[in-house]
């Protein structure tokens, strides 16, 4: 049974410019908590308050509400009394209150996805103290009905009953405002907010059965313990599986005093960014609202301004609004309040050159006064994110080292997919302009709930506005299109973090959630009506648009050029063809770690061939075949090693069983029966010989050449006549050719006896010769166990992680689908281990293999060519065995460089 233990310090204090934690305390504080400690240590003005440390949240999820309650009691309520020393007013007190806000932190940002309380301590009585307090009843009144409903929503679960629905709170106030005349919260009376709270809390009771808590004391406790719970909610456990961050790692909990940013015309809230989070442009960017609170400007109910007068200007263009328009009715905060923008340009200065990175800052101003609410590392889209590294090492803020490690490889990715075709574009019907939230090209289908977002193969997520609950669909979705919201948006921020093409704010976009329509000038669009999205314009196109592949910046390459400047391993590409090796040759390979042979034998003139040679009784009949498929393969090989220019490529014998060659429906095997002059049972016998029970244990890779070995012969032939081809015409080649599935010595040795043999009686007839190495993939676990004696013989290993996966655990990879998910919910295993390489058991096997091949021959070539060598985490563990290269898709091999170079430079450390 737990145990309670109340020695430990659970509760961090911070305010009035001292703090007890600071920015590296990330890990217990989470990032909101460590950060506030550090503004405040800074002299920068923080609302003062208290962090309950992650710890906490893994303690309450072992012992429960009342033993963390209890737990917590005493630092709480002395951590409440040092706030109200330093506000000057008292948590409950009906004549003189404090009211506090409550919210998430876990030690990443992960936006929106748990949950915030605003407004906390109020109730009829202290509002009284409130009016009086602040001799503003129409704020008074307006925070209390915005307490009951978040209240509600987040701890007393008050959401709406199906996605047909609108927020319970929500349809109260439109309801009023139909009956008002009205259109928006601003406009409420504070009879309207009076009524607006009565009505709240009658709906309260209906759905819950109990009255709305009083005691602010309770409100505290079921705040606090609802934000642990939010840790486990369903938006936050899919953001942490997307993103690969543990469920042990448990979210702080963060207690601030209120300030208020709706206490009239000289009050205001806002979002900044000290440089452009989709562009990476060293611009200060951000919106704000004039008489909001926080949570309006990310909920994107109503449409915020522009902070700098730059970004105002620039919006008034894409919305085609005059500049006196602008001026009059939408100006910049750097028009409107100067001052303050001056003090809030300042901080974001200081913040940015004190983290050393761009910040992500939300702001209150409470009747003409500015704090600083919250400051962290903004997510950023995959282009910005490689500008603002590069400018940053320009302008000297951070060394090339750093500047590696701002880098998160696999949005590197966003950088690689097509873009619109400037051509197409020129006759593209556009029907509506939105912000560019976030770059990208987007063709979908429109869908109007999160849920239906896998309804169609290319989907479009189309919304009024987005919340966390529209996370899953936001992430299958091609792109996404909010009618409401600014460019801090909760759309905007989720989009740009996923690198996901994204257009808010579109306000000529008139969506009806229950006849899923969307109307635009008159004309109707249904779900499943294709649409495309230009994030870098936001241009809402109609139909499909044609795309192109992305032209890389300067900035790109200056990175690729660092990466390979730090890193220790090379990265080479698996490519099948000469398109893939001159696309691996463009992103910067080494060199081919994997081309697998058999994909060039199912084209329509070649399956003919290779099924004759199957069919084949005799190794005449065999030998037959094989000269037709000779040539072939001999000009697949010439292609690929012309395209490498003379970088080593390593070239797979052929693997797959047999069977997978031969047609299992009776018309195509009547067709072949024709074709070859058989007859059709005998076509069927072959088929249901060459039939295995498990066939990924059965008669293929080497087994495969040692018993037919006129197939080795074949394919060793093609790879030396293309190479001397090539050297005759002053081209070199480096090929390697790879023994596939071998689990003993001898089929090694077997399979090399013939290569040798082959490649010789070539040199002998052409009087020439060309180096060459012979060697094998380890992914068989007997493999790895006798790699020394294999290493004798070998010149090279490379590792093939997705048999040696497979076989290490004993999952089928086509098969694993069934259980995987649910192993990774219940936790019994802690990632996906086709996706990332387990350490503990595969990664055992791949060190020891390595350790025991370079002990017997210490130069022994060594990389990997299975889907791991693709995976940031996985290429790390790679450079700590020593390897010498990894390879991966084309595609993957700019995420595999900064990757390696990362590696190389956390081993350093």
């Amino acid at each position: 049974m737990e145990t309670l233990q109340k020695a430990e310090t659970r509760v961090y204090q911070f305010g009035n410019k001292t703090a007890d934690g600071n920015s590296k305390m990330k890990n217990l504080l989470g990032g909101k908590g460590a950060n506030l400690a550090e503004m405040s240590a800074l002299g920068i003005p923080v609302p003062p308050g208290f962090t309950i440390t992650t710890e906490v949240c893994t303690e309450y999820n072992k012992l429960g509400k009342d033993a963390i309650i209890e737990l917590l009691t005493e630092e709480v309520e002395k951590s409440i009394n040092d706030i109200e020393s330093i506000m000057g007013s008292q948590f409950g007190d009906s004549e003189n209150p404090l009211l506090i806000s409550v919210r998430s932190g876990a030690r990443v940002s992960m936006p929106g996805m748990m949950d915030t309380v605003l407004n906390l301590g109020l109730n009829d009585e202290v509002i009284q103290g409130l009016v009086a307090k602040t001799n503003n009843e129409r704020f008074a009144w307006d925070s209390y009905r915005r307490f009951i409903q978040m209240y509600g929503g987040v701890v007393l679960g008050m959401k709406p009953h199906s996605k047909d629905d609108i927020d319970p709170f929500e349809e109260i106030m439109e309801h009023l405002k139909e009956k008002r005349g009205i259109q928006l919260d601003t406009e409420f009376t504070v009879q309207d907010l009076q009524d607006l709270v009565y009505d709240f809390k009658d709906a309260v009771k209906k759905r819950t059965g109990h009255n709305f808590p009083t005691d602010p004391w309770e409100q505290l406790w079921g705040a606090i313990t609802a934000v642990f719970d939010s840790w486990n909610g369903n938006r936050a456990v899919y953001y942490r599986t997307m993103n690969g961050y543990p469920p042990d790692w448990g979210t702080a909990v963060n207690v601030q005093a209120m300030v208020y940013g709706n206490m009239g015309n000289n009050s205001g809230t806002g979002v900044c960014f000290t440089r452009d989070a989709a562009t990476g442009e060293n611009v200060f960017n951000g919106e704000y609202l004039i008489n909001a609170q926080g949570e309006d400007v990310v909920a994107g109910v109503r449409t915020p301004q522009q902070i700098t007068k730059l970004g105002s200007q620039r919006w008034a263009d894409l919305a085609q609004i005059e500049e006196s328009d602008r001026v009059a009715n939408y100006p910049s905060l750097e028009e409107l309040m100067p001052s303050i923008y001056k003090e809030l340009k300042t901080y974001q200065e200081t913040l940015e050159n004190h983290y050393r990175d761009m910040q992500d800052m939300e702001f209150t101003i409470q009747e003409g006064k500015l704090w600083i609410l919250q400051t962290r590392n903004g997510k950023r889209t995959g282009a910005a994110m490689v500008k603002i590294a590069i400018d940053l090492l320009k302008e000297g803020l951070i060394n090339e080292k750093e500047a590696l490690l701002q880098i998160e490889p696999n949005k590197l990715d966003e950088l690689l997919h097509p873009i619109f075709d400037p051509v197409a574009l020129k006759t593209a019907n556009i029907i509506a302009q939105g912000l560019p939230a976030s770059p990208g090209a987007a063709t979908g289908q429109i869908v109007f709930f999160a849920d239906e977002a896998k309804m169609y193969k290319n989907t479009i997520l189309t919304r009024i506005e987005t919340s966390p609950e529209d996370l899953e669909g936001m992430n299958l979705a091609k792109g996404i299109l909010t009618a409401r919201g600014g460019m801090t948006s909760h759309a905007a921020v989720v989009a740009r973090g996923m690198g996901k093409c994204c257009i808010s704010g579109a306000g000529a976009l008139k969506i009806n959630y229950k006849k899923r329509t969307l109307t635009v000038d008159g004309k109707e669009y249904h779900q499943g009506d294709w649409i495309s999205l230009n994030g870098s314009t936001g241009n809402i196109i109609e139909g499909k648009v044609a795309t192109v592949e992305p032209v890389l910046s300067g900035e790109f390459a200056e990175l690729m050029t660092l990466a390979d400047k730090y890193a220790n391993m090379e990265v080479r590409a698996n490519a099948d063809t000469p398109k893939d090796a001159k696309a691996a040759l463009n992103f910067g390979a080494k060199g081919i770690g994997l081309t697998r042979t058999e994909h060039m034998f199912f084209e329509v003139d070649r399956i003919r061939a290779m099924r004759e040679m199957i069919l084949a009784d005799t190794i005449k009949g065999r030998k037959h075949a094989l000269e037709e498929l000779l040539p072939m393969q001999r000009s697949d090989f010439e292609g690929i090693f012309e395209a490498m220019q003379g970088l080593p490529v390593t070239v797979r014998l052929l693997d797959p069983p047999l069977h997978e060659f031969v047609p299992h429906q009776l018309a195509t095997q009547k067709e072949l029966a024709e074709d070859m002059h058989i007859s059709l049972a005998a076509v069927k016998n072959k088929v249901a010989e060459l039939e295995e029970f498990n066939p990924m244990l059965g008669h293929r890779g080497c087994r495969l050449g040692n018993t037919y070995p006129e197939i080795t012969e074949m394919q060793t032939r093609a790879i030396i006549e293309a190479a001397l081809n090539l050297k005759a015409k002053g081209i070199q080649s480096k090929p390697e050719i790879m023994v596939p599935l071998v689990g003993t010595s001898n089929e090694f040795l077997h399979q090399e006896s013939i290569i040798r043999k082959t490649a010789d009686k070539v040199f002998k007839e052409r009087k020439d010769s060309i180096e060459y190495l012979v060697g094998t993939m380890i992914e068989v676990p007997r493999a790895a166990l006798i790699a020394d004696s294999i290493a004798e013989h070998a010149d090279f290993f490379s590792f093939g992680t997705n048999d040696l996966t497979q076989m290490t655990f004993g999952y089928s990879r086509d098969d694993a689908g069934k259980f995987l998910s649910i192993y990774l919910e219940k936790g019994i295993l802690k990632e996906d281990p086709f996706e990332v390489l387990d350490r503990q058991g595969v990664g055992k096997l791949v060190q020891m293999a390595t350790e025991r091949g370079k002990s017997v021959k210490p130069n022994l070539k060594i990389g990997i060519c299975g889907e791991h060598g693709g995976e940031p985490s996985s290429v790390e563990f790679f450079h700590s065995t020593g390897m010498n290269y990894v390879s991966c898709s084309p595609f993957r091999v700019p995420i595999s460089r900064v990757a390696a170079a990362q590696a190389a430079i956390n081993a350093e450390n």
